[in-house]
């Protein structure tokens, strides 16, 4: 996987020269400490380096107004009472004589960034820019932005590569309002924004920041603003937003560009946001958009003013780009009241323009007995963010990210040549002891296999190996022992997914470490709260709403060290569809997922599935379908049945809150 790196140092150039307490932390360390930190951590050494060069006055005319180019121009030329004078006409802004020369860098660094993505010299790739851009508008600077970095890429990727369909994302905990001015009425650029609004109270204190801000005329449902009325969200808060908002509406739109406004002021420890993310959840989050537009993701540095919060962040995204696991998210995975207020909202401003919205809308739970969950007050944020950054030091890669075990050699023909083809087994008399257990497995094929897929659990489990996949000619068997042997060797909690024909064994302890979730036949059931059955649809919007209002809030609810996935007999899925599941189920345990594969599948999917787990992003599921009837049906009775235990499965506010 190639991942660039788009830097200049010219670009910490611009400072501050005078007292203004309101720009003072735009500085130029932000660059430093994030480059320091990559190289510390050997990631940059990994990445394609490239030099950023400045943007074109043509370039930046692609958005900007030629009169505005031109007094920015103008400003290399002033005076430090000029340059004071000049800034105090725009809000929170200052300009230095080497502004426009940093801003020209900035700019052409996200259309470095671009040309490589787009023309395959790279796969993704993050821009390390200041000045900020996502505030700025046609002829005005605004919140420590000059040029529109991201919106002059996205124009850039229309005009010089035929780009149609452009999906921005914008992390940032500031509302880019220059980025929804520039594109609001266009349906070829599709625009999600988190940010702190407080109700109007936070800065730039807009209405139009707000959920029922959706676009103008053909581009209505192609801006979708999600309003965070409180400090404080956290993991949970995040993943739900992009799980319940973002994806559903993202792969309706099917973008073939993935352009990131990567601003980690929405992270633990920064003073504008005041929120509670910690570096990790950025790892996620950029996994998450990794399975759209073919991995075309292309990162541009927004805000973000707490240095070691943020150099950890930018650490986190470039290692997700890189196709490493992510660390597992810490802390409960509950959203808060709050923020489901707000995913509520922004469903319902949205469900007319999206199918994969309206179709699950469904009213507000009524609170549980006993009232909401009490959260746990919230540790000093300083104290916090230094116990969580010192985990991540210690969170080690395992050597080897992909590992394979094959009972049909020439399965290994498709395989990359980055992952390894194990031939190890477990010592003899552990597969015996297990294989005693079906007699299926001791057959000469299903007893070898069996040795194999201990032997890969087993390195998974101890840290040697991050993700797996293995062939056996008796799934159901097989898949039994590797739950009791991963429970019995280590593992606090295993999420399993099975599809086809394979049930859960019967006597599985219910001791609250198994999450059963079966994919299969026509109904939908809850038989307990970690035992699911819900049927595998038959469209590409019946899927995708069943992984992403389902499977993965549970799994990351559930938060397990440990992921399996069975594919048995008549399994059903398209070698894409599969593709995407394990990729999407990377997150949840920290890329410890071990697939089992049937043997009469094709070598083919066993290739496919080998590439995701090694980080590529999962082949098109095709034209988007619209779910059944049935299939919303399913969904919606199966979450009314959960939720009050699976929080993360909620997209409303609990009703009968106060």
């Amino acid at each position: 996987m190639r991942t660039a790196l788009v830097y200049h140092e010219e670009m910490t150039a611009a400072r501050l020269l005078w007292d203004d307490p309101e720009c003072e932390i735009e500085r130029p360390e932000r660059l430093t400490a994030a480059v320091e930190r990559l190289q510390q951590g050997g990631l940059e050494q990994r990445c394609l380096q490239l030099a950023a060069r400045e943007a074109s006055e043509a370039e930046l005319g692609l958005v900007h107004s030629p009169e505005y180019v031109s007094l920015m121009r103008g400003t290399q030329a002033l005076s430090t009472e000029e340059l004071q004078a000049l800034s105090g006409q725009y809000d929170a802004v200052y300009f230095h004589p080497s502004t426009f020369h940093c801003a020209r860098l900035a700019a052409g660094a996200a259309l470095q960034l671009v040309d490589a993505v787009l023309t395959g010299t790279a796969h993704n790739g993050l821009a390390l820019v200041r000045p900020p851009g996502h505030h700025s508008q046609r002829a005005a600077a605004n919140g420590f932005c000059v040029f529109n970095n991201v919106a002059i890429a996205a124009r850039y990727a229309q005009k010089q590569h035929g780009v149609h369909r452009i999906l921005i994302v914008d992390w940032d905990i500031h509302h880019g309002q220059g980025i929804q001015y520039i594109f609001e009425d266009d349906p070829s650029v599709l625009y999600f924004s988190w940010h702190r609004y407080e109700h109007g109270r936070f800065w730039p204190y807009l209405r139009e920041s707000d959920a029922d801000a959706v676009g103008l005329g053909p581009g209505q449902g192609f801006t979708v603003n999600l309003p965070w009325n409180q400090v404080g969200m956290g993991n949970a808060d995040y993943m739900a937003a992009f799980l319940h908002v973002l994806l559903p509406v993202a792969f309706e739109f099917d973008p073939e560009l993935v352009l990131v406004s990567a601003g980690f002021d929405s992270a633990i420890g920064d003073p504008e946001g005041q929120m509670q993310a910690t570096p990790e959840c950025f790892a996620h989050l950029t996994q998450l958009l990794q399975v759209l537009a073919g991995g075309r993701v292309c990162a541009v540095l927004e805000g973000g003013y707490h240095l070691e919060s943020l150099s950890q962040s930018v650490c986190m995204v470039v290692k997700a780009l890189l196709g490493d696991p992510a660390p597992p998210l810490l802390g409960p995975m509950v959203p808060q009241h709050s923020a489901l207020e707000s995913i509520q909202s922004v469903r319902a401003a949205q469900a007319p323009h999206w199918t994969s919205l309206w179709q699950q809308e469904r009213r507000p739970s009524p609170v549980p007995p006993g009232g909401p969950k009490c959260k746990a007050a919230e540790a000093q944020t300083s104290a916090l963010l230094s116990s969580l950054l010192d985990q991540l030091h210690l969170c080690a890669t395992p050597p080897v990210r992909t590992a394979v075990a094959l009972t049909a050699p020439a399965a290994a023909m498709v395989l990359p040549p980055d992952i390894l083809c194990q031939e190890e087994s477990a010592p003899r008399e552990e597969t015996q002891a297990w294989a005693r257990l079906h007699e299926a497995l001791t057959q000469d094929t299903a007893f070898t296999a069996l040795g194999k897929v201990l032997h890969l659990l087993n390195g998974i489990l101890d840290g040697q190996v991050s993700s797996g996949i293995a062939t056996t000619p008796a799934a159901a068997s097989t898949l039994e022992v590797v739950l009791r042997q991963g429970l019995s060797h280590g593992a606090q909690r295993v999420f399993c997914v099975a599809l086809g024909q394979l049930d859960r064994p019967p006597d599985l302890a219910s001791d609250g470490r198994t999450l059963w979730l079966s994919i299969r036949g026509k109904e939908a059931a809850a038989l307990s709260t970690l035992h699911v059955s819900v049927p595998l649809s038959g469209t590409t919007g019946g899927f995708l709403s069943c992984i992403l209002a389902l499977v993965l809030p549970l799994a990351y609810g559930f938060q397990p060290d440990l992921v399996l996935v069975a594919l048995g007999p008549a399994h059903g899925l398209q070698d894409p569809q599969a593709a995407l599941l394990a990729a999407l189920l990377r997150g949840p345990a920290g890329g410890r997922v071990l697939v089992l594969v049937e043997q009469e599948s094709t070598c083919q999917l066993v290739g496919v599935l080998a590439r995701v787990l090694h980080g590529d992003p999962p082949p098109s599921l095709g034209p988007f379908s619209v779910a059944s009837p049935d299939d919303v049906q399913a969904l919606v009775h199966l979450r009314g049945q959960l939720e009050a235990q699976w929080e993360m499965l909620q997209v409303a506010a609990p009703s009968g809150v106060p």
